[in-house]
């Protein structure tokens, strides 16, 4: 989600998220005429070893408690959950595009 919103302490991070948006628009419309495909999957928070490289004693201690969150608590998806996402972007005939698909928990605030 980072590409899709800005948050305090992240500015750099979310700019660089958004440039892959528009990385993968461009891409999108470049190639769009030899039949190639782009999508852009935007997870919000997934339980991944993320944590292990934050410097951000607190931010850390955020993260962690989301990562451990139990799954009735709607906080953090699983990997599987996006690659599910990843499935049905692909799995499109050949004259159906998705160009970006956002899958986030269902209680993430933003």
């Amino acid at each position: 989600m980072a590409g899709h919103v800005v948050y305090p302490a992240s500015a750099v991070y979310n700019g660089t998220k958004f440039a892959v948006r528009a990385i993968m628009e461009g891409l999108r419309q470049e190639e769009k005429g030899n039949g190639i495909r782009s999508t852009i999957v935007s997870p919000g928070a997934v339980r991944t070893e993320l944590v292990n490289t934050i410097g951000n004693p607190e931010i850390t201690k955020g993260i962690s408690a989301l990562m451990a969150a139990d799954d009735d608590q709607n906080l953090a998806i699983n990997p599987e959950d996006v690659a599910n996402a990843v499935l049905y972007a692909i799995d499109q005939p050949k004259h159906v595009a998705i160009s970006e698909v956002i899958v986030r928990p269902a209680g993430q605030e933003v």
